[in-house]
């Protein structure tokens, strides 16, 4: 299984507790094969709104497809990792700047990885 949490700065409630299972940094300062990158997520930030998202999700879109021609065994490695465990995916969103979980790159890849591994069991918030 995979799916997202969030990843909070600092002490996390204890109403929030992070997930059980194999949580992995996706932020965009990681080297992570789902991470943006610095420049796509500081363009959306500027304007987060629905003309900001689209073209984030297109050009973050866009990139997750040419990782995946060029760095194929991350992206089966990490479906195969998901089959045998639950694996997480991090982001600090949603934010104040950015409230809605929807418009975040970990979202986004999850749909990626739906379309690309059909029988890969993906859950959404």
């Amino acid at each position: 299984m995979i799916a997202r949490y969030r990843i909070v700065r600092g002490r996390r409630s204890v109403d929030d507790p992070l997930p059980p299972g194999v949580r992995q940094d996706t932020r965009k300062h990681t080297r992570h094969v789902l991470s943006p990158t610095p420049e796509m997520v500081e363009r959306f930030l500027e304007a987060p709104n629905e003309r900001g998202f689209a073209r984030f999700e297109r050009a973050y879109l866009e990139l997750l497809s040419r990782r995946f021609e060029k760095q194929r065994a991350a992206f089966d490695a990490l479906a195969a990792l998901a089959g045998r465990k639950d694996v997480y995916l991090g982001c600090n969103c949603p934010t104040a700047k950015q409230p809605e979980v929807r418009r975040c790159h970990t979202w986004l890849a999850l749909g990626f990885l739906r379309k690309h591994y059909p029988d890969l069991e993906v859950r959404f918030d």
